[in-house]
C-alpha cells in the first residue's frame, strides 16, 4: 500500500489517498475531485477540469499518466 496526496496529483489539498496501484490511487483521486467540487468546494474545481481534460488530449494525458505512475512506484511501501 502507498500513499500519494491531492495535491502530487494536481489537486489543491493535502488529503492522503492510499492504494495498491497507482490506478488505485488515480481512481481515489478522481473520485475526491468529484466529491470535493460536488460539495462546493471551489479549491479543487480546476483540477476536476485537468482531470476531464487529460482525456481529451490523448498524449498530453499519457505523459501524465506515465510521470504518476513512476512517481507512484518511487515510492516505499507504507
Amino acid at each position: 500500500m502507498k500513499t500519494m496526496t491531492c495535491k502530487q496529483l494536481g489537486g489543491a489539498c493535502d488529503l492522503a489517498l492510499h492504494g495498491a496501484t497507482a490506478d488505485e490511487v488515480i481512481k481515489a483521486q478522481d473520485r475526491h475531485l468529484r466529491e470535493a467540487v460536488a460539495a462546493g468546494d471551489a479549491t479543487h474545481e480546476e483540477a476536476l477540469r485537468e482531470m476531464k481534460g487529460r482525456w481529451k488530449h490523448p498524449l498530453k494525458g499519457m505523459g501524465w499518466y506515465k510521470d504518476t505512475k513512476r512517481q507512484f512506484a518511487e515510492l516505499p511501501d507504507a
